[in-house]
């Protein structure tokens, strides 16, 4: 029997807007702090529009939704770096310094993290994008998976 997924809407899953399409060349871009006690994974998807410059996009864990006790972490990512494209390269690492993206038009990435992979204490992450100093728009979504507790109606994840 195949596997059939999960609802995000029905609580399996939950989903935050970590940034809404805008143009980053306003300045550098955090996302919303999101919450990973109640969930053992998050996939990060980070969608560029049109873009004038490359941004380095670094992953922090956090002690509180606040950013007290930010940390950079290394992490893996998946990426499509050729316009309107849908397959993804090879898992790529990247140290607690971040990647730089592409400069093409209509790229995203996905970035792949375990709640087990976060400091003790650290159970907040925000995921950070730098000033590419040119016309840019981006936006940052995040689904949260592997629910500790699903409920019809999942609680928030942002502070």
């Amino acid at each position: 029997m195949a596997a059939q997924g999960f609802s995000i809407g029905e609580g399996q899953g939950h989903f935050v807007l970590g940034v809404a399409p805008v143009d980053i060349d306003a300045g550098a871009q955090t996302s919303d702090a999101f919450k990973m006690a109640n969930y053992s994974h998050a996939t990060i998807i980070i969608a560029l529009g049109v873009t004038g410059a490359a941004s380095t996009v670094t992953v922090k864990e956090n002690t509180d939704a606040s950013g007290s006790g930010a940390t950079a972490i290394a992490f893996s990512y998946y990426s499509e770096e050729t316009a309107a494209g849908d397959t993804t390269s090879a898992r790529t690492a990247a140290t607690s310094s971040g990647f730089a993206t592409s400069t093409n038009d209509g790229v995203f990435y996905i970035i792949e993290l375990n709640a087990e992979d976060l400091s003790d204490g650290s159970e907040w992450v925000t995921v950070h994008m730098s000033d590419p100093g040119s016309a840019t728009f981006a936006s940052i979504g995040v689904i949260l998976s592997g629910a500790r507790y699903a409920e019809v109606e999942a609680p928030t994840a942002i502070a």
